[in-house]
């Protein structure tokens, strides 16, 4: 039992009283000493499992969800497929330079935190995270703008697309924006013409999946067939990211001004993010996510406010300025 004390105490592991059972994980001595045995540096710290050369790190909270399809609008889903690394990951790359290891989760909260604010963005970058999403084409053409990611889709060249389309709900069934050339108006149309035009589109998008399959019946390539289906179909793919562009893509697309349909997705990733890396996700919803960001010339409006004058800003300035403070949303 020496030499398992040896080797908790150089291997940091946070075993109870007795040495039979991990504290954090409740794994078992002899079974944590084997698996230090064989990896020769192997630490479990606080909920994670890594070693000292950052071969790898397990969240029990990611594993919790990992694999588990999580409904997103009326046929998508998102399924964490895989991660690597997590919070303490971010903290062994930040701290690699100075050879310090990890800390209490206070000061590990700390050093994040700091990280984020300051915008040094490669420590985050060394977290990744890989997904299943299935979603109408649409919602996959805004997404794909963010260019940061890998991405493996479905082909219809290669494979026989399914019957599945999106059809929203009556409450989401608005008018054109007087006030926003790409959005929608908050009221919906009454149920009655709600009702009406969601059946126009369910009679649309059975149109046009009956023509596909007649051409394909009729030796049509695949790759033409395809050409005449709606964006509403959907689609899947494989979407891998580092967190550090995840939380740019999530700023964006929680944001009330993103489409309600992505919105959607972006808020399931979001719950996500926080079972991989709560003290990250914690700091970026704080300072980026509802956190906004002021000009030069905003920020000696403030100094003036704060020193009982006018703010100094007119027009248009003055309006952006002042619905920044009240809202809290990045104009």
């Amino acid at each position: 039992m020496n030499s398992a004390h040896r080797c908790c105490e150089a291997e940091r592991l946070c075993f109870s009283p007795d040495v039979t059972r991990c504290l954090c994980t409740g794994a078992c001595v002899a079974d944590c000493i084997r698996f230090a045995w064989f990896s020769r540096t192997l630490a479990v710290v606080c909920g994670y499992v890594y070693n000292s050369s950052m071969a790898h790190c397990i969240v029990p909270e990611a594993e919790e969800i990992i694999d588990k399809i999580i409904p997103v609008l009326d046929k998508g889903f998102v399924r964490l497929v895989d991660y690597m690394g997590g919070d303490a990951r971010i903290v062994q790359s930040a701290r690699v330079s100075y050879g310090e290891g990890t800390k209490t989760v206070r000061e590990d909260g700390a050093l994040i935190d700091y990280l984020l604010r300051n915008r040094h963005t490669s420590p985050f970058e060394q977290v990744e995270l890989t997904f299943h999403v299935k979603l109408p084409v649409f919602v996959a053409r805004q997404w794909i703008r963010h260019r940061t990611a890998s991405v493996n889709e479905i082909s219809g060249r290669y494979s026989v697309l399914k019957d599945e389309c999106y059809v929203p709900l009556q409450e989401d069934i608005a008018p054109q924006s007087s006030d926003n050339k790409q959005g929608r108006r908050q009221e919906p149309f009454p149920p009655e013409t709600s009702a009406t035009i969601i059946s126009e589109m369910k009679e649309a998008q059975v149109h046009a999946f009956k023509s596909y399959h007649s051409l394909l019946e009729k030796d049509l390539a695949r790759e033409l067939a395809r050409i005449n289906l709606p964006l509403s179909t959907y689609t899947e793919w494989y979407w891998k990211i580092d967190l550090h562009n995840l939380f740019h893509f999530l700023r964006l697309r929680c944001d009330k001004h993103a489409q309600k349909e992505i919105r959607e997705y972006a808020e399931v990733i979001l719950d996500i993010c926080r079972r991989v890396a709560p003290l990250a996700t914690a700091s970026f919803e704080k300072h980026q996510k509802n956190g906004v960001s002021f000009s030069g010339e905003e920020m000696q409006a403030l100094r003036n406010i704060l020193d009982g004058k006018e703010p100094g800003l007119t027009g248009r300035d003055l309006s952006r300025f002042e619905e920044k403070i009240k809202t809290g949303r990045q104009l």
